[in-house]
């Protein structure tokens, strides 16, 4: 079984910053894709930004420039460090990973329980 944790969330007043990770565990052979969601009570779950195996990223339009996704395969971890922060950013915040758990199979998507970000104006 594939677990993803986070941890990092926290309430922040308005231009703060946060770093969101994001942790692995179990049993698989790799990850591809890892990527941070957030969703807001009575709205649609987003993609806040992705990062690919190799290093590429992407990011929604709302949050190119503060903030920034990384990884570190060695450790299964997916980071996202949020600065300058607005009362917009306020969300829950979910883990997304693609995870290979075995040559039977394709990779399939797992998630994370969420973490809170709350930004104070």
């Amino acid at each position: 079984q594939v677990q993803l944790v986070e941890s990092g969330g926290g309430l922040v007043q308005s231009g703060g910053s946060l770093r969101l990770s994001c942790a692995a565990s179990g049993t698989f052979l790799w990850i591809n894709d890892m990527a941070w969601y957030r969703q807001v009570p009575g709205e649609e779950r987003e993609l806040v930004a992705a990062a690919t195996r190799g290093g590429r990223t992407n990011y929604a339009d709302s949050v190119k420039g503060r903030f920034a996704i990384s990884r570190d395969n060695a450790k299964n971890t997916v980071y996202l460090q949020m600065d300058s922060l607005k009362s917009e950013d306020t969300a829950e915040y979910y883990c997304n990973a693609a995870v290979r758990v075995s040559l039977a199979q394709m990779a399939r998507d797992y998630w994370g329980r969420g973490t809170q970000v709350t930004v104070s104006s």
